[in-house]
């Protein structure tokens, strides 16, 4: 990875660093999200699950994960526990038997009625459209991450 970074100073304060605002700022979101989970009995990666199955229902566990940023190792037990609670089910592929695809059951899609009523855009302080931006700056913000990652493979 190549760096365009000045060196950084001697001086340079925990708060002046962009990964560590980003850090914070997501144990601050996993903070005002407690309460809503909590009333829906669900983790957060239980909950972007379940959010990314709402967008595309019948996805294979390898397509979800994808979407998600999450290994294999880590998405199965979450699937497992998600299948427990009955809000989805996993079956193997008809026309391929390697692939396992996941699928909402009824209580599953229901959960969406719910979740719909509880947002955080509001407690986030920002307006609607530099909340789209912020949203917007976070994933390019990502996938440049990502990418550069990638290339220094």
């Amino acid at each position: 990875m190549k760096s365009t970074d000045q060196p950084a100073p001697a001086n340079r304060m925990l708060s002046d660093y962009l990964c560590f605002a980003i850090y914070s700022a997501n144990l601050a979101f996993g903070k005002a999200y407690k309460p809503i989970l909590e009333e829906l009995g669900l983790t957060y990666t239980q909950y972007i699950t379940i959010i990314a199955l709402w967008e595309t229902d019948h996805q294979t566990v390898g397509g979800l994960g994808e979407k998600l940023f999450l290994e294999s190792n880590t998405l199965t037990p979450i699937l497992k526990k998600l299948e427990v609670m009955g809000y989805l089910e996993r079956l193997r592929d008809p026309e391929d038997e390697r692939q396992v695809r996941v699928s909402l059951t009824k209580s599953g899609r229901r959960l969406r009625e719910k979740a719909l009523k509880m947002d955080l855009v509001e407690a986030t302080g920002l307006a609607p459209d530099e909340f789209a931006k912020m949203q917007k700056a976070i994933v390019t913000l990502r996938n440049n991450l990502i990418k550069s990652v990638e290339d220094g493979e």
